[in-house]
């Protein structure tokens, strides 16, 4: 398919929709001409791109300024993307947010090895001030984070940005590079960076809900990490034996077994303020170590989840998030690891219909934020929906 889907869920005024969606594959010709057609005219008070790591991230970057009318543009490389078609790869797809409904102010962490704590705080204060003074009248308020997913810097990112959002709700994904592993980007003032992040801030007159959701349950099975390296996110030892071979162990597995499909069928997590979060493993390293998606240290406690049924667990939460109205489109980073355990249990399409029919747009990630913490195997994002007074309309 060569041409541009494009999805208009609702209009509310001026010929703009709530949210303006577009998609086109990474080899078609002119693909940024195409999206902009696609989403149409705007004024756009932000663009955000996923873009496939299929495609030439640098060149397409170049040719940002000035797209779009002119709307900041950010965006980052994927794991996957989110459709209009629901899961989908080798795409491109665009999210154009109308001023007519948000506003929005664009921070730039050019440099997670040097981050500056107390100046960020400041800029992140500025910010929200900014965007109060130029929409009173507007009470939505969330921030969505795309940060390198290679960076090992999401934990101390995550907090850090928290203490300067202070009310305001923050989700994000860590951006990808299929299964590759290997160079993963955030897009901004026609840059492909690394090492980098862009936080968007966001005032609307739309409700708005940020949430996140997995369906993994803990079981009985618990161990203890006893040596690890938690700068590079590396487990050496789990009950002071190698740390794969003692998870394969109580797996009933030979460790020559462990593949990414083991780690996403059967994830680790650890308790956290009375909740448990995955902190998901990325693959065995040398000499029988694990390597972890997330931050992970000694003494750390670990305790084996088991997933529910995805497709029933995903259809439930999406009706939760509509139990008082439907949402017009749901922004979504969805971890790459639940994308691999719908692939390996043959629930793809069904995911993917779930998605398409609540109108999800978003991309697959190698970890997601929420507010002060960076998670693992969750859907994170932010519910939208219509203004106070405005009907629901259709999803798309």
């Amino acid at each position: 398919m060569n041409q541009p889907t494009g999805e208009f869920p609702v209009d509310f005024g001026a010929g703009l929709p709530l949210l303006a969606r577009a998609s086109v594959p990474v080899d078609v010709a002119n693909p940024l001409r195409r999206l902009e057609e696609a989403l149409g005219p705007g004024p756009f008070a932000l663009v955000v791109l996923f873009v496939s790591p299929d495609a030439d991230l640098d060149a397409l970057a170049l040719r940002l300024p000035g797209r779009f009318g002119g709307a900041p543009v950010v965006g980052c490389s994927t794991a996957g993307e989110i459709s209009a078609a629901g899961y989908t790869e080798g795409e491109i797809v665009a999210v154009g947010l109308p001023a007519a409904h948000f506003a929005a102010d664009v921070v730039l962490i050019p440099d997670l090895s040097v981050l500056e704590r107390e100046a960020l705080i400041g800029r992140l204060i500025r910010s929200r001030q900014g965007l109060a003074r130029a929409r009173p009248d507007w009470e939505g308020e969330f921030a969505f984070l795309m940060v390198d997913g290679l960076s090992v810097r999401e934990d101390e990112l995550a907090a850090a940005l928290a203490s300067g959002l202070g009310p305001v709700p923050l989700f994000g994904g860590s951006a990808g590079d299929g299964t590759r592993f290997k160079a993963t980007y955030v897009l901004h003032g026609g840059q492909a960076l690394q090492n980098a992040a862009v936080l968007a801030l966001i005032r609307t007159d739309c409700g708005v809900r940020v949430f996140s959701l997995d369906h993994l349950l803990p079981t009985e099975a618990r161990m203890v990490v006893t040596e690890a390296d938690p700068a590079r996110r590396i487990v050496r030892a789990i009950n002071a034996e190698p740390a794969a071979q003692e998870y394969a162990r109580l797996l009933g597995k030979d460790p020559a077994q462990l593949t990414t499909f083991t780690f996403a069928g059967h994830p680790v997590v650890v308790r956290i303020g009375g909740k448990h979060h995955v902190r998901a493993i990325r693959a065995v390293g040398e000499g029988g170590d694990l390597v972890f998606f997330s931050a992970i240290d000694e003494g750390v406690v670990l305790t084996l989840a088991e997933p529910q049924d995805m497709v029933a667990h995903l259809e439930a939460e999406m009706a939760a998030l509509a139990a008082r109205g439907r949402p017009v489109a749901i922004l979504a980073c969805d971890c790459i690891l639940r994308r691999m355990e719908a692939q390996e249990k043959q629930k793809t399409g069904a995911v993917s219909a779930i998605l398409r029919d609540n109108g999800v747009v978003g991309f697959s990630t190698y970890g997601e934020q929420l507010n002060a913490m960076h998670v693992n195997q969750t859907m994170t994002g932010v519910a939208i929906y219509p203004p106070p007074g405005r009907p629901a309309g259709d999803a798309g």
